[in-house]
Order: structure tokens, then sequence, then C-alpha cells
């Protein structure tokens, strides 16, 4: 059964098929694009139209367009729209409306995609489920993800994400969710809003597309979950708040032991215990939020439990791996945490409080003695506190157990400057200028973080690191 007939895509969208024609997916990139998908010529740094010829080339079903572009015949298989971005909107639309699925909303200042794809490792055993990929949560990351859903799906998770006021609201509507989630609220965008308040409102809009009654889970050991709380009440939802402060599922207890972290927690009046094949206590509290989701929309809880253990983080959200520096000596390795997608205040310390619990490795390499090891780039759109924000790093319990911080930006400075000598590394303005050299400055036996916002580019340092060696999965 195809994702989308040419008849149904225009009733959807109240486009011009040029043919009859059926596709099995929907793309936007012709760099990813597979055979048979239905090609949206968005108009973003490039217009789209520039490579539907391309697209066709390479095996697209149809092209969804405004006109017929210049060396494409007009035979072609094409959906002619007024406007294409509208017009994925309304297959979006269309999509959601013709299935069953109990559709599921997430948004957060942390945590987001992490959480998505707890959900979709916990649901994908208990029935078929379709996510959002990778971290496609904006204006046209919704709808492109709702136009992909089949009709037959069973569980949906949608992320959702803003950079300014007013933005999460729409794609909440139109991805019309049974239930929702707000894994926290942290200093994040603050270029865009005033304070934290404005911030949380602007991620508890996401509760004004529930039904009435429907599940609304948040975090309630964030300063803001008042705001949270009384939106769910105002718009009369089932509010179940989670964390260590969580009137419905309250952590008791985070253990981490080595790369695995246990949580004991509750669930209402029921004892709760999970494990995580990763360390970290904020990915403890987002298991709890997804397993208090799962719970709310009539999942098993129990299989939810099994299955949780085993996700793993998303690449570039702290994803562990072991590096093997030497192709014959086994025991030259280092451990490299890659957690260079993204960073805000909240993330950032997080990071640090695992990278300060690691485990290092004695006696080997040129040292001889592993060492705890960040390398941080600048957290953006932190607003007029920036630079404070960046230098209150430093006063963290986690960063002063470190043995070596290496700062990559001009924000980064700030941090760099009150670090003691014994802990200073390099400061750099680019993740280019921090790779010549690396190899003199990592060892065997070394924990390695490497985090910051995705402009600094640091994934860069991350397969910089990767290519010193070779990775290796007997861990």
């Amino acid at each position: 059964m195809s994702l989308w007939t040419a008849a149904e895509a225009a009733a959807a969208t109240g486009g011009q098929a040029t043919a009859d024609w059926a596709c099995d997916g929907v793309s936007i990139d012709t760099r990813t694009l597979q055979p048979g998908d239905l090609f949206v010529a968005l108009k973003a740094a490039r217009d789209g139209h520039e490579f539907v010829a391309g697209a066709l080339e390479n095996g697209a079903g149809a092209v969804l367009v405004t006109h017929v572009p210049p060396g494409v015949p007009q035979d072609a298989p094409l959906l002619v729209v007024p406007d294409v971005l509208a017009a994925l909107e309304a297959l979006g639309a269309a999509a959601r409306a013709r299935t069953q699925a109990k559709v599921m909303a997430i948004t957060g200042s942390v945590g987001k995609t992490s959480t998505k794809e707890m959900l979709l490792s916990i649901l994908s055993d208990q029935g078929r489920t379709h996510a959002s990929v990778d971290s496609y949560n904006n204006h046209w990351g919704v709808p492109l993800t709702l136009a992909r859903m089949p009709a037959d799906t069973e569980f949906a998770i949608i992320e959702i994400g803003m950079n300014h006021p007013g933005e999460i609201a729409p794609l909440a509507h139109l991805a019309r969710p049974d239930a929702a989630m707000i894994t926290t609220v942290a200093a994040a965008h603050l270029e865009a809003f005033d304070d934290i308040t404005g911030i949380a409102l602007e991620k508890a809009s996401i509760f004004d597309a529930l039904p009435i009654g429907a599940p609304a889970v948040y975090n309630a050991d964030v300063e803001t979950s008042a705001i949270l709380a009384a939106k769910a009440h105002d718009k009369r939802l089932h509010g179940i708040a989670f964390g260590e402060h969580g009137f419905d599922y309250k952590v008791l207890d985070v253990a981490i032991r080595g790369d695995t972290t246990i949580v004991r927690a509750q669930a209402d009046d029921t004892p709760l215990l999970f494990k995580l094949a990763t360390p970290g206590r904020h990915f403890a509290m987002n298991g709890l939020g997804a397993l208090a989701l799962v719970a709310a929309i009539g999942a098993d809880l129990g299989q939810a439990v099994a299955s949780i253990g085993r996700w793993t983080p998303y690449k570039g959200r702290g994803v562990r791996e072991i590096i093997q520096l030497d192709p014959v000596e086994a025991e030259q390795r280092l451990s490299l945490i890659d957690d260079s997608y993204n960073a805000n205040p909240t993330s950032m310390a997080a990071s640090l409080e695992v990278l300060a619990g690691a485990e290092t490795t004695d006696g080997v390499g040129r040292i001889g003695e592993g060492r705890r090891i960040a390398i941080l780039g600048d957290m953006k759109e932190l607003g007029p506190d920036a630079v404070a924000l960046h230098a209150g790093l430093a006063h963290l319990e986690a960063t002063q157990t470190l043995d070596v911080i290496h700062c990559v930006g001009p924000l980064m400075q700030s941090l760099h400057d009150l670090l003691p000598d014994a802990q200073r590394g390099a400061r750099v303005q680019t993740a280019e200028a921090l790779i010549e050299g690396l190899r003199g400055t990592l060892d065997a036996g070394d924990v390695v973080l490497v985090k910051g916002s995705l402009s600094m580019k640091l994934g860069l340092v991350v397969d910089a690191i990767r290519k010193m060696g070779h990775p290796v999965t007997d861990m």
C-alpha cells in the first residue's frame, strides 16, 4: 500500500497532479531521497525547484512544486500547488486525520530528541510506531513527520521545538496530539525571550492542542513547574508530574554504576525500578517522564520498563564510544562522549556531571594516568547573560573535579579565565583550530567529553578523535 497516491495528495492539498502516480515516502533532500519518494521542493537556503530534475533522475515517484521547473518535462509526475510549505502542512494534516494512532507530542528545552528516541524504542515493541527523524521539529519538520506517517500507525511521537515565541502552538495543533510531554524548561533561546518564565509559557502552549482530559506530562523539578501545572489545570487536562518532586511519578534514587543508570522510582503508589544502558541523571529523569507518558496512553508499563533498558543515546547527544588508538595493543584506548549536537547551561551541567563520574584507566598511554577531559564550545542564543552563564560553569561541582578543560569560542573565554592553571587547557576560537595537535593532547586511559552548540561544529572534533584510531564495540 502506497503512502500517497496522486489522487490522495491532490485532495489533501488542493493541488493538480500532472500524472497518476504513487509514492512510498516523502523527502525534502535529494541526498537522502529514496526511489519512490515524493520530493517536496521547499525553499530554504536554496530553492528546492533547482533540484527537481535531479530528484526525478534519482527515482523520485513524484515532486511537489509550484510550477514546472526548466528542464523538466510537462508530463513528469508532479503535484502543482500555490505554496509548497502550505501543501506540505496540508499533507501532514491529512495524514493525521486518516490515522487511528495514539499521537504524542514532545517538547522541552533539553531532552526532546533523547526522550523521543526512548519512546520510539519502547513503543516499537508494542505496535507500529512512527516518530520524527533526527531533530525534525520545526515549521517544516513537524508537517514532514506527519506527512510520512503511514495510515496504519499505532503510536506516533512528534517532536516540537521552538526558537521564538508563538512557534509551538501552531505545530501542536497541526499534530493534534492525544497526549503531550514537557521534558524540562531551561535557559535556552534567551535571545528571543525576556526570561525563563517566557520560555515556560511557550513550552506550556503545547498543552493548548490537547483535548479535555488528555494526559499532560511535565517536569515537576523545574522552577517554572507551577506554570506548566497551571496550564494543564486551566485546560482541564490530566496533569502528570514527574521528577524528584513529582506528585505522580517520583524519583527516589538514581545510581550510576559504570555505564549503567539504575533508577528507583514510584508510579503513584507502585514501586518502579528501571535501568538505562548509559550513565546520566538527566537520562533517568527523561526516562521516568517517558514511562509516565507510555502508561498514560494505555500502553504496557511493565513491557516498557524492559524495553527502555535497551535504549542508547542518539548520535551527538551523549553517545559513549571506545576509540582504540593502537591497532595491536588493545588496552591503548580512550573513551569518547559525543554530546556535540547542542548545548545550554542545563544540558552542559548534566554532561559535565556524567564526565565527572566516568571511570578512567590508569597504567596505559604516555601519561600513565587516565584523565577526565572536557572540550567545550560556546552555548548560543543565551541573550545578554551569555557571558555570565558561561562563567558560571566554573562554579559547578562537576567542573571542579575534571582534569583538563579545553574551551572553543569567544564566549567560553569567560570560563577559561576562571579555571585554575592545572585545569586550563587550550583556548581557541574554532573547532578547526583545536583539531591541530589534538593527538598530542589526548591519551589512552582518558575519558573525553565533547559538547557545544551545533554551530560551533564540534562534530569535527569528534570525527578527528575517531580518526585517531578506530571505534570498538566490545564495551
